[in-house]
Parts: structure tokens; C-alpha cells; sequence
């Protein structure tokens, strides 16, 4: 069921991906961060087994994807064909923790064209591995995380850096990161021993990934940056759509 948080009926209207768990505390973190922002928005969540197909129809009326926190997902392909429409179809997205894992494996697969790029957490015997196991989990941490000048994120906060809360077990395989930027998909923030906590993909309207997740630090008073940039982006989309003339029948 959506859910509108403030009434508004042109609000931007955005899916969340993922296997929503009212036990799980991200998920829960995820629905009140977007109650927390001041753009009218609706949100529903969309279950990644009814993307494994057809997952383009199921979309296209969406403002904006949010690829939860929570994997491994329920299904990994309905997840990866979210973030493929989002990045073919100039969809706002911003995807947390294993949505950027996923959006690493995504972009490594469509745009690399390693067809075989896996997650260790589902796939640990993978020939080639975009996602690994980090060095430390950072599940239940708080970390510094330092953005890269002149990037969208750096401003988005207005700063050079910022402490985030972590729960992951996973990141970027390193020995991709060359790739990835070489098409596009760049780092745009580090922790303090330079290991890759953002991506992001200029080309696009707003296609983001963190490793960490937003949510569990917005607040009403203080909405997330980032998750007021994401709203922002998709109220955008919104407003085009809105304004759009509708088809003439026959034509």
C-alpha cells in the first residue's frame, strides 16, 4: 500500500526495493527518513521477486527507486533490474548498503559487460567478484566518511565529510574500481584509510550509492542531505510527468 506523507496529491511518488521486515530496524529507518522530508512524497514498498520479471511495466509510473538495505535480497535479479531501469531510464535512484552492493554488481554486468560479476555474500565461489568481504564488518559502526570536491554528495552536504552509520559486511572489490570509473560510475567519498564508501554516476540525473545508510540518521529536525537531494530529484521527475500532455487516443 503507498503511503503519502504529507496528503499531497502530485507528490513524487517513489518505490522502495526490498524485502520489507517490520522487525528489521533499517526498513524501519528507511519508511520514517522519508516522512522526515519537506518534499511531498508517496512511498510503497515493492518486493524484489516481482521484479524478476517484467520489471520495467512494474516501474514506469515511479518518480524515484530506493534500493533498500537488507540483502541478500529475495530475489537478486528483480533487484539488479530495478537499478538497470533506473540507469537506462534516467530514474532518480539512491541505493543503501546492499543497494549499492547491487548497483556495483549491476553496473559491472550491463556496463562492463562481465556477465559473470558476482556477491560474495550469495555467490563466495564466483570466478569474479565485484562485491567482497571488507576487511572489518562495519555492522553497528559509525564511521567518518570524507567526500570528494566538486561531486554531487560533496554538495549535497556543504561539507567535506561526515560520520554515518554502517551496517554492512561487504563493499566494492577494489580490483573494479578502475573499471567502473572508466565508464562513468566514480567514487565520490572515502573513509579515512581511503576505502570507497559512495558512488556515483554523473551522467545520470541522480544515481547514487552508499554504503552506509542515510536513514538511520535523519531526523525531523534535521532530514538527511541526501535524502533531501534524492526527494528533490524525483519531485523533479514529477513535475515533468505531471506536465506531460496525455496521449491523444488513436494516435
Amino acid at each position: 500500500m503507498a503511503r503519502t506523507t504529507n496528503g499531497n496529491a502530485h507528490a513524487a511518488k517513489i518505490a522502495i526495493i526490498g524485502d520489507y521486515h517490520p522487525d528489521y530496524p533499517v526498513h524501519r529507518h528507511t519508511e520514517e527518513a522519508l516522512g522526515h522530508l519537506p518534499t511531498p512524497l508517496s512511498f510503497e514498498w515493492i518486493p524484489t521477486e516481482q521484479l524478476a520479471t517484467g520489471a520495467a511495466e512494474k516501474l514506469e509510473h515511479y518518480d524515484g527507486l530506493l534500493i533498500a538495505p537488507g540483502s541478500p535480497y529475495r530475489s537478486e535479479e528483480g533487484a539488479l533490474a530495478a537499478i538497470r531501469f533506473s540507469r537506462e531510464n534516467a530514474v532518480p535512484l539512491v541505493g543503501t548498503c546492499g543497494g549499492f552492493q547491487h548497483l556495483v554488481v549491476e553496473f559491472a554486468r550491463n556496463v562492463l559487460g562481465i556477465l559473470d560479476a558476482g556477491h560474495a555474500e550469495t555467490q563466495p565461489h564466483a570466478p569474479r567478484l565485484a562485491v567482497t568481504p571488507l576487511a572489518c564488518s562495519l555492522a553497528g559502526q559509525s564511521h567518518p566518511v570524507r567526500f570528494v570536491a566538486g561531486s554531487q554528495v560533496a554538495a549535497m552536504y556543504g561539507t567535506d565529510q561526515a560520520v554515518e552509520p554502517f551496517f554492512c559486511s561487504y563493499g566494492l572489490n577494489p580490483e573494479f574500481r578502475p573499471r567502473l570509473e572508466a565508464q562513468g560510475l566514480v567514487v565520490s567519498g572515502f573513509d579515512l584509510n581511503g576505502e570507497v564508501r559512495i558512488l556515483e554516476y554523473p551522467r545520470h540525473p541522480f544515481f547514487i550509492g552508499t554504503l552506509y545508510v542515510p536513514q538511520a540518521r535523519s531526523t525531523q529536525e534535521n532530514p538527511h542531505p541526501l535524502l533531501r537531494g534524492f526527494a528533490a530529484a524525483a519531485s523533479e521527475r514529477a513535475r515533468v510527468r505531471i506536465q506531460q500532455p496525455a496521449p491523444v487516443p488513436g494516435e
